[in-house]
């Protein structure tokens, strides 16, 4: 019996939470779906691993578009309706801002965010609320506009916050309504989860973050990242997705401007009519097509025009107290000299010392997360890619680890305790980790940037034109919607829709 069938309607390259999301999707339209992991576990960057006995949560700090179980929101919807069972818990608080002049936690829900704002800046209430509602009109004229899209007279009918926004970036938008610079300061901290200045970050994505971490809170898994991309593997292939592990793709085989398969290391040609790719687009096109001359100079042209985002600097710390004894009070701590976003994208392009972190103690919202009587706690910043890629090898271990001295050092100030004293394990995340681990572009977690130039809505308009190879499709951090683990739900299903469309146009057509 043959390992690979013949034939497959669909390869996904990448077990990851896109390409199990577009697995997810084709499998329950009755497509036959062959997924190819290089790891021996599915989940890519969602994923977790053990040190000293204790599993350890790699990457997630929380989870967007999930709602309450009544009131679910689009990937948490997605999941409930694919059947994968998840048990979700809602993150306590917004997070806790510590800002030159300002120490508040936050917490989800426009008006008690509102007023929280008000508390710390007092009279601005009305203001803040209104930019909220704003954001949350926008976040709703982007969930339907993905779904159905329409022509520009009914868009700006239907649709006008959405429209007259769409044009500014988040920094002209914010201008606009002359808030007080500490009101501002707050509405910033999220800035993060984008990895663009407000200068350059249009108001767009500003308001879907806005509105869907502040609108409707976030949720992480109880049994850490692991469980979302194990549960959504084990449904998979209970739906007749067939998951192979171990199998790393090197090459998506083209003739004529058309898919027909691909080759993996180990030499075996599996064909199909479709491919998803997780693989960055810099990377398909530069390497993975076979033979080469069959990739446009359109497509080199685009990879060459977007900017690679933000990539990931970690520290995870399992401390031997639990974290109120150590005077950790807070789920999410987003800690600055300054909340000038452009500033402090300009400071992510060197090597530190850096000028924000963020700080996630799981076990704040999730108790079971590491054995009674620990905590975990980790400090992540988000430097842009340019700068570790000049880190020669010789240099790595000592820049990594004053890095990482730097970060503990300035948390240990904060926090008033030395966390070195309560060190059970600690793990340091670079760049490189993430590219070693998981085949991301020049360790970028975050796609490609969001800029006016270049940002969901002209995504959208491009879309089209950039399907360079017939039956290719692109499901990752890296594709329309962007950064994120929700986004990758996101950009796994509109892959799936793509080739369900083309199945169908091509169905019509051949009916004619």
């Amino acid at each position: 019996m043959k390992f690979y069938k013949d034939h497959y309607d669909v390869i996904v390259i990448g077990g990851a939470l896109a390409g199990l999301s577009s697995a997810l999707m084709l499998a329950d339209k009755g497509l036959d779906v062959l997924v190819l992991e290089r790891h021996n576990l599915p989940g890519g960057i969602a994923t977790s691993f053990v040190r000293g006995g204790i599993e350890i949560e790699a990457s997630l700090h929380e989870m967007m578009s999930i709602g309450e179980k009544d009131n679910r929101l689009k990937v948490g919807k997605f999941l409930d309706d694919m059947g994968v069972d998840i048990d979700w818990l809602k993150v306590p608080e917004a997070y806790h801002a510590s800002l030159p002049g300002i120490e508040i936690t936050m917490h989800p829900g426009f008006e008690t965010y509102a007023r929280e704002v008000d508390s710390v800046v007092p009279g601005s209430y009305d203001k803040v609320l209104k930019v909220l509602n704003l954001c949350h009109t926008v976040f709703d004229s982007v969930n339907e506009l993905s779904i159905h899209p329409m022509s520009k007279p009914m868009m700006l009918l239907k649709h006008e916050a959405f429209v007259k926004t769409a044009g500014y970036s988040t920094k002209e938008v914010l201008d606009s309504f002359d808030l007080p610079q500490k009101a501002r300061d707050l509405l910033s901290c999220y800035w993060i989860y984008v990895g663009t200045g407000f200068e350059e970050l249009p108001f767009t994505i500003f308001s879907v973050l806005m509105a869907d971490y502040v609108g409707y809170g976030s949720f992480i898994p109880h049994k850490l990242s692991h469980e979302m991309s194990l549960k959504m593997a084990e449904r998979a292939e209970e739906m007749g997705v067939q998951i192979e592990y171990r199998q790393h793709v090197e090459k998506i085989l083209v003739r004529d401007g058309k898919v027909y398969g691909v080759r993996t290391a180990r030499g075996d040609e599996i064909m199909s009519d479709y491919v998803i790719s997780a693989a960055y687009p810099n990377k398909v096109y530069t390497s993975m097509i076979e033979p080469l001359s069959e990739v446009p100079p359109q497509a080199i042209k685009m990879v060459n025009g977007r900017r690679v985002s933000l990539t990931a600097f970690s520290v995870i710390l399992i401390l031997d107290k639990e974290a109120e004894e150590l005077g950790i009070k807070d789920y999410s701590i987003f800690h600055g000299t300054t909340m000038d976003t452009d500033e402090i994208y300009r400071n992510f392009k060197g090597l530190g010392p850096y000028k924000y972190t963020t700080c996630i103690c799981h076990n704040l919202g999730n108790p079971d997360a590491t054995p009674p009587g620990t905590c975990s706690f980790s400090i992540t910043v988000l430097p842009q890619v340019d700068a570790w890629k000049e880190v020669k090898a010789e240099d790595y271990d000592r820049i990594k680890h004053e890095i990482a001295k730097q970060l503990i050092d300035e948390m240990s100030e904060y926090l008033g305790v030395d966390l070195l004293d309560h060190v059970l394990e600690i793990v340091i995340e670079t760049p490189v980790t993430v590219s070693h681990y998981t085949g991301m572009w020049n360790g970028s977690i975050y796609g490609y940037a969001h800029t006016m130039e270049d940002h969901i809505v002209a995504r959208l308009q491009t879309a089209e034109a950039e399907k360079f190879i017939e039956g290719l499709e692109f499901a990752g951090a890296h594709q329309i919607s962007g950064d994120g683990m929700g986004p990758a739900v996101t950009n796994g299903r509109k892959a799936a829709k793509n080739v369900l469309d083309d199945i169908r146009k091509k169905k019509e057509a051949a009916a004619k």
